[in-house]
């Protein structure tokens, strides 16, 4: 179809007229000033009271029969109750009455959908731009502007064009006419660009704060980002309009995330009680349904969302991208592929499809969609970001074996790809094994040295919510230590946590609630490694006394809208634990056998109760044993806070008492050592530790203050011991691991040397100190090979001795290859000309030669 978009246009910008304000104005002024029917219409509509809308708009239609807004109001109201029918009828006669208007034919174009006649439907569009082109001079005020941009859009016209010549002509006109920033703005969501979409959305709440659309337009910018801001205008919407079903929709949505299916349903039945057809409502009952292993329901379900519009991509591509959500990523392509079947060219489909594939490692399908995508519509996002990314993957290392593909940034797999491989394969044996699972296929790793290629390739969007990983199945992104500085966590622990998802992911089917993934993540990471995953602290101690503890029952909700970053890590403890209490009284073997009952289809509640006990059960029993594990953190220590005044009290000196208060102890220990007052603060430090000795958190941890205190008295030894202690407990503390390198040194403990050096490296293996140390640790035990591969990668870090690193190669290498160890000798030279021992050994090279 040619679109007549052109011509309008530069009628728009070239031939802007502004009427003489006429008698004859003024009279009509005063006329619809006096039209109280349409006012109370439009005031019954945006309240939701649609029964209302109809009556009094057919008052008003009595009187204005010619006026467009009216019969469009009309429309809206029928088509919002599903009377789709009457609305058709209703239909026919605004097409008689206002035969030329573009604004009644945009919405007829949805009524003829919804009645099965898309030829008709279709004629509409054609109608609109035809007459956009042959009556361009009667289309010039916003309300028409901004209705031949939005079918002309529908028509696949240049969202540029239309945004820079239909929108931005209409603002100009009128800029108060709140459907210009709605059509903006809706816009920029199609477009997948949440941030112009949300500065439209609020920016135009500043002039109308009453409007049910701004706020849904708000919360739906920030629903990927932040769902407190959704909730709060969701809520603002819904005030409102209290029968505004795109909110109640949207928050049906985020129900359904938390995995509140009862009170998502609540949700959709007050959608479903003012239009019982609603399609999309429907669509997510089939949503919960599949999610409940009810696909009797989920068939029902679907297909009464598409009875009366049955060949609507939307219906389809609403529930494949929900269940993608959910990590459901083949079954969500399965409903991409059939919203494609009714409309080929579909953007929405294609690209989620896209982005579905590419997690389930189908990738040369999967780029391929993207980059069509991108050629088909050059304005998404979303879809310029992941071609964007191809070209940068394309630039990676990969790594391959029979199950792993690791794909690295090139200077980062020369670094410690090797040693990220070892690692995967040591989950690898162990987490099959363990669970007794075969995956069918290599599991792809992708470890990105820039967060917004993170943030693409995991969310779509360049934006991170402060994940270090994610798992999808058969597909693993995570980010690089280099993202994170500069205090990087463990990325060994981070692999190990994300590869468990894949196995149970694997057992599963997907079929899983985020709790219990989760929480089978964090306690295998303890399992692994003892420093690994999350303990008990004094922070999560309080939160578990004080009842900020989540029941298991409700354990997936905790996920999704946590009140901090904290309490998103308190829940991820909470899984933790979970499996933990579960394991010490039904075995391993029960946590196995629940993963089956889920492959099976069996809902989690279901399952728990066959396996372990009921939920109500699991949930008091698991209280319990929280607060127990909660009361076992430093049982001797008085956990009251002191008022900030009686903090202030022993800082000026006022009080000396002994105490066993955790929080006095602590303040005391740090002022101490802030001061300097190094032997005054010893025994403080000592007695939190006696006291609470797991205890690896905070700034005033016990262990590192009383380690300072040992170095500035020049007590090595005793500073040596307490940072041992502190090492075998935490997983992430580099700084002290660097300085037990030091002392082991100088301890000639080369054994102590390489432990610590290897637990710098998990936290972060970019930097160059512990790998010379690894090095020597290793030549020093008589292990050539761990010796040479760490010199070697101490060269990829431009270290800033690196002829000390092409020496000990020379030597190391010089029995079996003796051309590579000349190679490095002289490359030793040439950084170090007065290199005296390197001279040395090349003169007994050439001693050692035959003549």
């Amino acid at each position: 179809m040619r679109l007549l978009l052109l011509p309008i246009i530069k009628e728009v910008k070239t031939k802007k007229i502004r009427p003489k304000i006429t008698a004859f104005a003024v009279f009509m002024g005063a006329h619809f000033a006096a039209a109280e029917p349409a006012e109370e219409a439009r005031a019954a509509f945006d309240k939701g009271e649609y029964n209302a809308t109809v009556g009094h708009v057919l008052e008003a239609i009595k009187e204005n029969g010619w006026k467009g807004e009216l019969h469009v109001l009309h429309l809206q109201a029928l088509m919002a109750q599903g009377k789709y029918k009457e609305a058709l009828a209703a239909t026919e006669f605004a097409l008689v009455k206002v035969n030329r208007g573009v604004k009644v034919r945009l919405e007829a174009e949805q009524v003829f959908r919804f009645n099965g006649d898309n030829k008709r439907a279709d004629a509409m569009l054609e109608e609109i731009n035809q007459l956009s082109g042959t009556r361009a001079w009667a289309y010039r005020n916003a309300p028409d502007l901004v209705a031949l941009g939005r079918a002309f859009l529908k028509l696949g016209a240049d969202p540029k064009l239309v945004l820079d010549n239909l929108y931005k002509a209409a603002r100009e006109e009128d800029a108060e006419y709140v459907e210009i920033p709605l059509a903006i703005g809706e816009l920029a969501l199609a477009k997948n660009d949440y941030e112009l979409a949300g500065r439209t959305f609020q920016l135009a709440l500043r002039k109308h704060p009453q409007n049910a659309n701004l706020h849904y337009g708000t919360a739906r910018a920030f629903a990927p980002s932040d769902t407190r801001v959704m909730l709060s205008h969701l809520g603002a919407a819904l005030e409102i309009n209290p029968h505004h079903a795109p909110s109640r929709l949207l928050l049906a949505n985020s129900l359904i995330d938390r995995e509140a299916y009862a009170a998502a349903e609540e949700e959709l039945a007050k959608v479903l009680a003012i239009n019982p057809r609603h399609p999309e409502a429907w669509a997510y009952r089939s949503i919960i349904a599949h999610l409940q292993e009810k696909k009797k329901e989920e068939q029902e379900a679907r297909a009464i969302a598409l009875a009366h519009w049955k060949g609507n991509p939307r219906i389809d591509h609403l529930i494949g991208r929900k269940l993608s959500q959910r990590y459901r990523f083949a079954e969500g392509a399965q409903h991409q592929r059939k919203a494609l079947s009714f409309k080929p060219d579909f953007l929405p489909a294609r690209i989620q499809l896209a982005q579905d594939l590419l997690r389930l490692g189908e990738e040369e399908e999967g780029w391929k969609l993207a980059e069509a995508a991108r050629e088909t519509d050059g304005y998404d996002v979303a879809t310029f970001n992941l071609v964007k990314l191809k070209d940068t993957l394309d630039k990676f290392t990969t790594i391959r074996n029979d199950r792993f593909v690791l794909r690295m940034a090139p200077h980062e797999a020369a670094v410690y790809g090797a040693r990220a491989m070892r690692l995967l394969e040591r989950a690898h044996q162990t987490l099959t094994e363990k669970y007794g699972l075969e995956l069918g296929k290599p599991t792809v790793v992708e470890i990105f040295d820039k967060q917004k290629d993170f943030g693409v390739r995991t969310f779509g969007m360049p934006e991170n919510p402060g994940y270090l990983g994610v798992c999808f199945g058969c597909v693993i992104t995570a980010n690089s230590p280099a993202t994170q500085m500069p205090g990087p966590a463990n990325w060994e622990a981070v692999l190990w946590h994300e590869f468990a998802h894949t196995v149970t992911l694997s057992m599963t089917k997907n079929k899983m609630p985020r709790w219990l993934s989760e929480g089978i993540s964090v306690y295998e990471e303890r399992e692994a490694n003892p420093t690994w995953g999350q303990r008990i602290n004094p922070r999560y101690r309080a939160m578990i006394l004080e009842g900020e503890l989540t029941p298991v029952s409700q354990l997936s909700g905790a996920f999704m809208s946590p009140k901090s970053g904290e309490h998103l890590q308190f829940a991820y403890y909470q899984s933790s634990l979970v499996i933990e209490h579960i394991v010490n009284r039904f075995g391993h073997e029960a946590i196995v056998e629940i993963l089956e009952k889920l492959r099976q289809g069996v809902a989690i509640n279901t399952a728990l109760a066959q396996v372990v006990e009921p939920i109500e059960q699991l949930d008091k029993a698991f209280e319990s044993f929280a607060m127990e594990r909660a009361k076992s953190l430093g049982p001797e220590l008085d956990w009251e806070k002191p008022l900030p005044a009686e903090i202030q009290e022993e800082e000026a000196g006022q009080t000396q008492d002994e105490t066993s208060n955790f929080y006095r102890l602590s303040a005391n220990a740090e002022r101490l050592v802030k001061a300097g007052k190094w032997e005054e603060a010893k025994p403080i430090c000592k007695t939190l530790i006696r006291l609470c000795p797991d205890r690896a958190d905070g700034e005033a941890n016990p262990y590192a203050l009383l380690a300072s205190c040992h170095r500035e008295l020049k007590e090595f030894d005793q500073e040596r011991e307490t940072l041992e202690t502190l090492a075998w407990i935490s997983n992430d503390a580099y700084e002290v691991y660097l300085r037990l390198i030091k002392l082991g040194e100088e301890a000639k403990d080369w054994e102590a040397v390489r432990t610590n050096a290897e637990r710098a490296l998990a936290v972060n293996p970019l930097l160059p100190v512990p790998y010379r140390h690894l090095a020597l640790s290793a030549e020093k035990q008589n292990q050539p090979i761990p010796a040479m591969e760490a010199w070697a990668t101490l060269l990829q870090l431009e270290p800033e001795d690196p002829a000390e690193a092409h020496f000990h190669l020379a030597q190391l290498l010089k029995k079996k290859q003796q051309a590579e160890a000349k190679r490095h000798l002289l490359m030793a030279l040439e950084e170090a000309p007065r290199f005296r021992q390197a001279h040395r050994l090349l003169l007994d090279w050439k001693n050692e030669e035959p003549e």
